[in-house]
């Protein structure tokens, strides 16, 4: 995800972006092009979860750097989808890991990309704002938004993403639409574990099951008879 970025030197082979050399681009167009969302980020000093995901909006303002009124609304309005609008006077220091994890992912919707990267973008959220998220990802890939996300949740993959790509090891196991890719041979053979595929009976999603590892069932021992 970096290296896309420009963060990194890719290991191999060349970046495009929208048809163009990852060189072509200089910084501010490339984040009016594309934000991301990284794993790990702790804000370095203390400011109000306003101003925090105000910094979206930097690659949009003029040479003075003034914030004008569509930059304002830009910044209530990733709030509000994220569910964060009530912390917006908090200090962003303050946040709980799931409460900053909304707010990230609000500071790079208020940049109104047209690309969105995110790396784990559910860590630390409760249920139901993982869910919520997931539903404002998609609902924004219909919109037009291409979203492209870091995820170890296969669940979540089956039932949100059009494409899959699968790595094993920093390799390509599998890609393509999820019921593609999630077969459990081909899950079995990357995570080297015991797995059922099914559908969710009221989404009709793909599902994925780890079972137990084989010859241990119910805490029986393999070697009990």
């Amino acid at each position: 995800m970096r290296a896309l970025l420009g963060g990194v030197p890719a290991a191999a082979g060349a970046v495009r972006v929208a048809g163009r050399a990852l060189e072509a681009w200089n910084r501010r167009a490339l984040a009016r092009h594309a934000a991301a969302v990284p794993q790990l980020e702790r804000p370095a000093f203390p400011v109000s979860v306003r101003d925090f995901v105000a910094l979206g909006r930097y690659p949009h303002l003029g040479p003075l750097g003034r914030a004008g009124p569509r930059d304002a609304e830009a910044v209530e309005r990733a709030l509000a989808r994220c569910d964060a609008a009530d912390l917006a006077r908090r200090d962003v220091t303050t946040l709980s890991g799931g409460e900053l994890q909304r707010v990230r992912i609000a500071r790079a919707l208020a940049q109104e990309p047209e690309t969105l990267l995110l790396d784990e973008p559910t860590a630390s959220l409760d249920v139901g704002h993982e869910m919520a998220i997931l539903e404002l990802l998609r609902a924004s890939a219909d919109g037009g938004l291409t979203v492209l996300l870091v995820t170890h949740h296969l669940n979540a993959a089956a039932r949100f993403a059009d494409q899959i790509l699968l790595l094993d090891a920093g390799r390509v196991a599998a890609e393509g639409a999820p019921q593609t890719v999630l077969r459990r041979d081909t899950l079995e053979r990357v995570y080297r574990w015991p797995m059922e595929t099914g559908r969710d009976p009221h989404t009709g999603a793909l599902t994925v099951s780890p079972l137990p590892a084989r010859g241990r069932l119910h805490g029986e021992d393999a070697e009990s008879p």
